[in-house]
């Protein structure tokens, strides 16, 4: 194998992106070398470590008391690693685990290269047939959207409908994680399924998709619970899926569940919560708030549930969906070496996207 360059997204500072470069090392006995096809970027969780408002550069965590120590940063700059959507084509590999020619799915960060470890990492084998730009999506950001119905699923049953199946669903949020739980929603036999999102261009995406869009008006609480009575002082959403990183949006949230349902969280918040006021809705209605997060299924599950599993129902839906997930939520496709300004722009919000992938294609 001959020697490389491999190029890699590098925050030095806040507010700015770099492509460091750095020549390969030499590949060790058990791994296998990918090329990198197309890394996807999150926006939501990318952009903080861009702006500086990370919360891993004030605390650190510890994930085995599952405390954040504030005072002790958790990360500085620069920041080497981002992303968790990637794609490659094995170019080589020193492991029977992978064969030479597959095309595999991790979660590695905007890297041209990767030298994976299938003893150590999440490594999915996409199928032949499915669109190698897809699988953005199978290795991390699927399974948390999957992640997120096995979360409401978990007081009824095993199973991802368990939790939807014949329900009134809210999705608060019109990103990618958002689309794609409301499109897991309604494959799973939601009775309906609303996105709300005050953008024009998510809200779209959403009908694309086949779903409901509302915009997030002062008033969309009273409306939704006006339409949907399940009986005298019982009206709301069954279940409200959380996917902005706002606490407004938590606070939407509270205020569109009928009493004593639950708002499952997938979002991930970088300021305080002043907006979630815990003495009304939440309190009066007997709330509850539940976080679904990729690190762990819920308790019970884990018999049955893995990330392996996880993927494999992203996959499923990939195969059912992906044209309408190609042409609706995966809007934005850019050239790797125009990352920089894909950032500053977003940044700037002088430029949106519903959720937007770079091209690593060789020159």
């Amino acid at each position: 194998m001959s020697a490389a360059t491999v190029r890699t997204l590098v925050v030095p500072r806040p507010g700015v992106l770099e492509i460091a470069e750095e020549p390969e090392p030499p590949l060790a006995d058990g791994r296998f070398r990918g090329r990198t096809m197309f890394t996807g970027m999150s926006a939501g969780t990318e952009l903080t470590w861009y702006r500086g408002t990370s919360p891993y550069l004030t605390a650190a965590w510890d994930p085995e008391l599952g405390l954040f120590d504030q005072g002790r940063p958790g990360q500085s700059f620069p920041v080497r690693h981002l992303g968790y959507m990637e794609v490659a084509r094995v170019t080589h590999s020193r492991t029977p685990a992978v064969t030479e020619g597959a095309v595999v799915a991790m979660a590695y960060g905007h890297s041209t290269v990767v030298h994976g470890d299938p003893v150590t990492q999440h490594v999915v084998h996409l199928p032949r047939g499915l669109d190698p730009l897809l699988g953005i999506y199978v290795a991390h950001l699927g399974p948390i959207c999957v992640n997120g119905l096995l979360h409401a699923a978990a007081d009824d049953g095993t199973e991802l409908s368990s939790g939807v199946r014949g329900r009134l669903v809210l999705v608060v949020g019109g990103g990618a994680i958002g689309l794609l739980v409301g499109l897991l929603a309604r494959v799973h036999g939601a009775a309906e399924v609303v996105v709300l999102d005050p953008t024009e261009q998510r809200r779209h995406a959403a009908v694309g998709l086949g779903l409901q869009a509302v915009d997030d008006t002062p008033d969309v609480a009273r409306d939704l619970k006006t339409r949907w009575r399940h009986g005298p002082a019982d009206h709301g959403a069954d279940v409200v899926f959380q996917c902005r990183g706002r606490a407004s949006a938590l606070a939407t949230a509270l205020r569109c569940l009928r009493p004593q349902g639950s708002v499952v969280d997938l979002a991930f918040y970088t300021d305080g919560a002043d907006a979630v006021a815990l003495g009304e809705e939440f309190h009066h209605n007997g709330l509850s708030v539940r976080s679904a997060q990729i690190g762990r299924v819920p308790r019970g599950l884990a018999g049955e549930w893995n990330r392996r599993r996880l993927s494999h129902e992203t996959l499923e839906l990939l195969r059912e969906h992906g044209s309408e997930i190609r042409e609706h939520v995966l809007t934005d496709v850019v050239a790797f070496d125009r990352a920089p300004a894909l950032f500053a722009d977003l940044s700037a919000r002088r430029r949106h996207v519903v959720s937007a992938a770079f091209d690593v294609s060789p020159p």
